[in-house]
């Protein structure tokens, strides 16, 4: 493991490795340890697509474990104003230890990875968000004790949380189950994949999808960069994909919910059932932070 730049890269054995750490990490920070394995390092975190858990999770990881966090938004690097990213890469690999990217579009961080000789993260693109989940996949597991035969479902736009989901729960042996309207389907070569290596369903029915789950996720229907299709979206999810009390009734006993927020209620989620599992949900945000760490230290130890 060189790089984090989509979960698809990553083995099955990868993925229990960093969900066993960030566990570890978890456990060593409720119990006051502070070990600090990345001290001296530096990570360069470049956004250019604004966030608050991302940001906020790697700049306090790193200081956690030792390190420093240098935020560089589009203002402050030369990328914002034409510099290739081949460049960026050399220049900054001559300074840091490693770059987590938050950007749009998914060549981007692979060229990234190409042209860099340190290793980089992808903080989400428009294709994937592999640090989310396996910040999921870590909450999962901490509420059901394992993720085997676990059926999880995503009920809404099949964007880059749709795609990273379906990849992190098949390779992890769940069931994955996508409820979406027909023009706003996954990405298509993920989907075959899917079929081919494990139990994988995607239809428009939400109920069909969500009967018998044991996690139902869902997102925003309109994603950052998405803005002027608001109005297009909400014609095509409005009363229809949304979490709600009818879609949790046909789910198994114990259902957990998640949201990789933030979260619009009333819209892909009633306020209701958002709140019925809001610990669920801000656990998943916390363990943004940890799993983060574990893939941080995976790369940046040395």
């Amino acid at each position: 493991m060189k790089h984090l730049l989509k979960l698809g890269d990553l083995t099955p054995q990868e993925i229990t490795d960093i969900l066993n750490l960030a566990d570890q990490l978890k456990y060593e920070k409720a119990h006051g340890f502070a070990s600090q394995p990345l001290k001296g390092k530096t990570l360069g975190m470049i956004f250019q697509k604004s966030s608050t858990r991302t940001r906020v999770s790697f700049e306090v990881g790193m200081y956690e474990l030792g390190g420093y966090a240098l935020f560089l938004s589009n203002r402050d690097l030369q990328i914002g104003r034409g510099e290739p990213v081949q460049d960026t890469a050399r220049v900054l690999s001559r300074y840091l230890d490693g770059i987590m990217i938050r950007t749009f579009e998914q060549k981007e961080v692979e060229d990234l990875a190409k042209y860099g000789s340190i290793p980089i993260i992808n903080g989400l693109t428009d294709y994937a968000h592999p640090c989310q989940v396996l910040a999921d996949l870590m909450t999962i597991r901490e509420h059901k004790k394992t993720l085997k035969g676990l059926k999880l479902c995503f009920i809404g736009d099949g964007n880059n949380m749709a795609n990273s989901l379906i990849v992190g729960g098949i390779k992890m042996g769940m069931k994955v189950a996508i409820a979406c309207p027909d023009n706003y389907q996954p990405d298509a070569e993920i989907m075959k994949w899917a079929r081919e290596n494990g139990d994988f369903t995607c239809t428009s029915d939400v109920m069909e999808a969500a009967k018998g789950a044991d996690a139902i996720y869902t997102d925003v229907w309109a994603s950052m960069g998405q803005e002027g299709e608001a109005a297009e979206r909400r014609k095509a999810f409005e009363g229809v994909y949304q979490v709600n009390d009818e879609v949790m009734a046909v789910a198994n006993a114990g259902c957990m919910v998640m949201h990789c927020l933030p979260a619009h209620r009333g819209e892909e989620i009633t306020d209701s059932v958002f709140e019925a599992h809001a610990n669920e949900i801000f656990d998943e945000a916390e363990n943004r932070l940890h799993a983060q760490k574990a893939v941080l230290v995976k790369l940046m130890k040395g």
